[in-house]
């Protein structure tokens, strides 16, 4: 673990290696899970604000789910997260032509519907935050449905904090992310040092 001002970041963001492989997964993060997305409290106001510009993107039964319990609940943890179809599709997915999973806020933003991307916590996946006292934990979460893109990552030699550049510097910033890459290079050149 490497501490960064008021974060810890698991060592395994700088070692393994990362790159989302969309064609082989289909974008089942958004779909499998035991709860909708985790949200951070402003993004809730920011998604309910920006919902008629994605409200014909998504499902009917999305639209439903939204209708009668808005955009995000609480889960078992009192954490909030967005609202779910049948205990699985976040209510803003949508699928292409190839039946890729897909998110609807994104795809506004690209449209330049809104200015918002979409929720941190799916930008910055695999990478999950956990927020305590004094600090902020930076942790990779393994998943199996994930294992295309750690076999992409190794095969272009891209390890997770390089994939995520975007969305870590989005979060904590061009400084932050600068230090953590200094990090890595010292971490991996005592590393070659040792063998």
């Amino acid at each position: 673990m490497f501490q960064i001002n008021d974060t810890i970041v698991a060592s395994d963001i700088i070692e393994e290696s990362f790159i989302c492989n969309l064609s082989v997964c289909k974008g089942e993060c958004c779909v499998e899970g035991e709860s909708g997305a985790p949200l951070e409290n402003e993004e809730v106001k920011i998604i309910e604000d920006l919902l008629p510009q994605v409200w014909d993107d998504l499902s009917p039964e999305a639209q439903n789910i939204i209708k009668q319990q808005g955009v995000a609940y609480k889960d078992d943890d009192g954490e909030m997260v967005t609202s779910i179809v049948n205990g699985k599709d976040c209510v803003f997915t949508y699928y292409d032509e190839e039946g890729v999973c897909k998110c609807a806020i994104e795809k506004a933003y690209r449209e330049g519907r809104v200015d918002f991307y979409k929720p941190i916590s799916c930008h910055l996946y695999p990478i999950r935050l956990q927020k305590y006292n004094s600090f902020t934990a930076v942790n990779y979460h393994r998943w199996s449905i994930c294992r295309a893109a750690v076999l992409l990552g190794k095969k272009e030699g891209l390890k997770i904090y390089q994939f995520l550049k975007e969305p870590l510097v989005r979060r904590f910033g061009e400084d932050w992310y600068n230090e953590l890459a200094l990090v890595a290079e010292e971490y991996n050149r005592s590393k070659q040092t040792q063998t």
